[in-house]
């Protein structure tokens, strides 16, 4: 038998930035995240502290003035975030994914334009897939890019569920440029989309290029999630995602590479809310009594506080598997469609059994756990609907094991 050897999941340099960030999230977000959830307006001095802190450049390389790390640390930062408040993971989600598109298939000279400046979040990137007419259905994209002449296309139509659409200064749009392509999806082209952070209505340079006011949305406040309208937006040629050679027609591959580490987002998220929703169960139990005695001592209440913690445990590990095999430089398009199914409905299941512990109270604005059961529902939708992820799970698993 051989000798034991000390248990660690995560290396030293792990430990210490996810304790910096779980002391950020206990110092600076959870006891603000009533104010912004409750104005659901933008927390800005949050966002300021996040920066100094180096947090939107975490994954983008030193030769850029980021932090050069790696996805699995990433997904750990992400975890400790949402676990203070999904709409703040919300903020640097869309802009984790920008940046990863710009390092894979960007351009030297899109590279340089614009990595710099996302590291220190003095821009801010958001992506858009999803149009009022389609769902999970990418490849049925109607929002249009044409050669207007030489060096610039012209794009025109409407996107939707933009995370970050007013206040980004750049979106990476997927846009049809060949509308005749069979089978679709290879008609269609990811543009880097400039504009004005901020501003509603753009003009000069970025002049047709309008954000229509932001979703009122169930939860997940505070984070702006827009349409977009491209009514005549004039895009350079030269802002086509790695290129007009090498990028045009080719944006689908791209975006579907970015969604599998989406998905290890979004399901870092659902760790994070089912782990604080079990921080806040395991608490109050031991704190409420009836019948004499603190509701812990009652079994019914174990049970529901051992089935909570085992999903957190097993989604964190699903969520690890798949960041790990994406830093290998492995496929995981399978590992990150479960992780994402089983963390966000974990995250789902953990909310909603911390608020049946917290009784009639939970359902209370005083506590905090009402405003995570209405936050949660997000992760069931976001990155591809729990529907969509046993679709790709069962498709990619018979790719694999074809006789």
């Amino acid at each position: 038998m051989a000798l034991a050897t000390p248990y660690t999941e995560k290396t030293d340099e792990q430990k210490a930035i996810s304790e910096m960030v779980r002391q950020f999230a206990d110092e600076q977000i959870i006891p603000q995240a009533e104010h912004y959830d409750h104005e659901d307006s933008f927390p800005e001095p949050i966002v300021e502290q996040m920066k100094e802190l180096g947090l939107f450049g975490v994954t983008i390389p030193e030769e850029y003035g980021g932090m050069g790390l790696d996805l699995t640390t990433y997904a750990m930062i992400v975890e400790e975030l949402s676990r203070g408040w999904i709409s703040i993971s919300g903020i640097v989600n869309t802009h984790f994914i920008g940046s990863y598109l710009l390092m894979k298939f960007g351009t030297d000279a899109q590279k340089q334009k614009y990595l710099p400046r996302m590291a220190t979040g003095e821009i801010r990137a958001a992506f858009s897939l999803s149009e009022p007419e389609l769902g999970s259905d990418v490849a049925a994209i109607k929002t249009a890019a044409r050669k207007v002449d030489d060096e610039h296309y012209e794009i025109n139509g409407t996107k939707m569920w933009v995370t970050n659409g007013l206040l980004s200064g750049l979106v990476f749009v997927l846009v049809r440029t060949d509308p005749a392509a069979d089978p679709r999806h290879r008609g269609l082209t990811c543009f880097i989309a400039e504009k004005e952070p901020g501003v509603a209505e753009n003009t000069g340079d970025y002049q047709g290029f309008k954000i229509p006011p932001k979703i009122k949305k169930l939860g997940y406040k505070g984070v702006e999630s827009t349409e977009l309208v491209f009514d005549g937006y004039s895009c350079p040629a030269e802002n086509i995602l790695g290129g007009e050679p090498a990028g045009l027609n080719k944006g689908f591959a791209q975006m579907m590479d970015a969604l599998e580490l989406g998905r290890v987002n979004v399901a870092a998220r659902g760790v994070g809310i089912a782990q604080r929703a079990l921080e806040l169960a395991l608490r109050y139990a031991q704190q409420r009594r009836t019948f004499g005695k603190p509701i812990a001592e009652h079994q019914a209440i174990q049970f529901k506080l051992a089935d909570m913690a085992t999903q957190v445990e097993a989604a964190r590990l699903l969520t690890l598997r798949a960041a790990r095999l994406k830093d290998a430089g492995e496929r995981s398009d399978i590992e990150a469609g479960m992780a994402k199914l089983f963390a966000s409905e974990a995250g789902r299941f953990c909310v909603e059994e911390s608020l049946r512990i917290h009784g009639g109270y939970g359902y209370s604005k005083e506590y905090e756990i009402e405003r995570l059961y209405r936050d949660a529902p997000l992760l069931l939708i976001g990155e591809g609907t729990s529907e969509i992820q046993r679709m790709v799970i069962g498709r990619k698993l018979l790719q694999r094991h074809r006789l």
